[in-house]
């Protein structure tokens, strides 16, 4: 057989203030057929195992573009079709083929284009015709969307968050289409819109209890694959919102009648189901009331794995006003703070200007005196099985409170990112993490507990109040009963 490999995507939040262009994804790096002779990164991980999987039987594989923007803002048109029309090029230039597996995100908007993902699959399906088997591996933060699976045979998410399972969903993505191309299964898929918005943890009940009973029920009586589609709440498209899809043999009666029932029991445990957020002040009340630590306070707003900057300051003000330290903030996305203190050099006083700089959902900048404590060019971060760039970093001690400024915009994901410069993440009373969740399994086993905190930030879970203008249906929790 043959079979054709590639990858695009990037996460778009549609409420900030600034685009994502070809730098982004350049930042990412731009592979175009070698992506699986470098080692493999966050993204690049499901192609090398679709090669692997592929050789091992013998089939002949073809990889195609693969690129990655971190998530941020709409993507400018012409950077996503250029980059869609190279992945089309050579899906032209490989017929026939027997099987297309694209790695995409699922919440890709561009200037012009809503469901990236489904202008991209609907493309390719009119390239190789309808006996052609199209798989997808999704982010489980995407919007499912009725063109995706029209245009598709499968489709899987992510089932882990923070992300532990991408290769194993490539696993699975893999099986189920070389199983579809052999004539094994036929499978069909159906998706259920739960009208619910929110923020899901699998971690902890009682979203790990239903996430497993969603294991249970793939391999038996037909059922192929399921996926929780938690969505992606920063964007302003039609299909915005949680959903679960469902992937049968053969009988998509099936697949929509298990897909309705898996939602309505998400529905009925929603008040338990989603994460409850605190203002920086509760957090730190909460602090206050122990000597515990370190209490791990993740400033979920300004997480740029939601296409938030990085920078805002809120928390920030909100730890140096209280004094409840010794604190450790980070990591702060702000290159010519960085830039300033690699001038001054280790060891250095000097008074810089924090944050703060990427319009009002960062806050107002905070000016402090400051001691360059260490600097660590070409720093990286564990995530998951493979290694994160974080850029250049440079540890800053203001007192009872140290920041930790970098160059690269992302989110923190694990405290080896902090221990690069030589910081105990262990010796402070509290440590505030610039994450929604990634943060949690290096994280939560050294917390003496772990608090969410909301603000005015770019990827504030202020759902209730965010300007949807394209959603059709009603949903929870801006409407009590989105079913009435």
């Amino acid at each position: 057989m043959r079979v054709f490999i590639a990858g695009l995507g990037t996460e778009t939040n549609m409420f900030v203030p600034f685009p994502t262009g070809r730098r982004g994804y350049e930042e990412f790096g731009v592979f175009r057929g070698d992506a699986t002779r470098h080692p493999p990164r966050s993204f690049s991980g499901p192609l090398h195992v679709w090669r692997r999987r592929a050789e091992e039987r013998g089939h002949q594989v073809i990889e195609g573009l693969l690129t990655f923007a971190a998530p941020s803002g709409t993507t400018v048109r012409s950077v996503y079709e250029g980059y869609r029309d190279e992945i089309l090029a050579g899906v032209r230039a490989a017929l026939p083929l027997d099987m297309v597996l694209l790695n995409m995100h699922g919440a890709m908007v561009a200037e012009g284009y809503d469901d990236c993902e489904g202008d991209l699959l609907a493309r390719v399906r009119a390239i190789v015709g309808p006996k052609t088997v199209i798989g997808g591996e999704l982010d489980l933060h995407c919007h499912i969307s009725q063109q995706i699976i029209e245009s598709a045979d499968v489709l899987v998410t992510y089932k882990e968050y923070p992300h532990t399972d991408p290769m194993e969903r490539a696993e699975e993505v893999f099986t189920l289409c070389a199983d579809a191309a052999e004539g094994k299964v036929k499978p069909v898929m159906a998706r259920y819109d739960c009208r619910m918005i929110g923020h899901y943890r699998p971690p902890v009940e009682p979203i790990k209890s239903f996430v497993d009973r969603i294991r249970a029920l793939e391999g038996k009586d037909g059922i192929l694959s399921v996926s929780f589609g938690h969505g992606f709440s920063f964007a302003d498209v039609e299909d915005v919102g949680t959903r679960m899809l469902v992937v049968a043999d053969g009988d998509k009666a099936k697949a929509a009648a298990l897909a309705e029932k898996l939602g309505r029991e998400l529905f009925a445990m929603r008040d338990i189901a989603v994460s409850k957020f605190l203002t920086p002040a509760e957090a730190l009340d909460r602090v206050a009331s122990h000597n515990k630590g370190p209490v791990i306070i993740a400033d979920r707003a300004d997480n740029a794995g939601s296409g938030a900057p990085g920078d805002s300051t809120f928390v920030l003000r909100a730890l140096l006003d209280r004094g409840v330290g010794p604190a450790l903030f980070g990591i702060v996305w702000d290159p010519l703070c960085f830039q300033i203190a690699e001038e001054a050099g280790v060891g250095a006083t000097l008074d810089l200007r924090i944050g703060g700089k990427c319009g009002k959902t960062s806050g107002d900048p905070v000016d402090l005196r400051v001691t360059v404590k260490n600097i660590v060019r070409g720093a990286h971060q564990t995530y998951g099985p493979v290694k994160s760039p974080l850029g250049d970093m440079v540890w800053l001690s203001a007192g009872d409170v140290d920041v930790v400024v970098n160059t690269l915009r992302t989110q923190l994901f694990h405290p080896d990112a902090f221990e690069a410069l030589g910081i105990d993440p262990t010796s402070y009373r509290i440590v505030v993490v610039k994450s929604a969740q990634h943060f949690y399994n290096g994280f939560a086993p050294i917390a003496a507990e772990v608090l969410y905190v909301a603000t005015p930030g770019a990827a504030n879970p202020d759902y209730v109040n965010l300007p949807y203008t394209k959603r059709k249906t009603p949903f929870w929790p801006k409407v009590a009963d989105p079913f009435a």
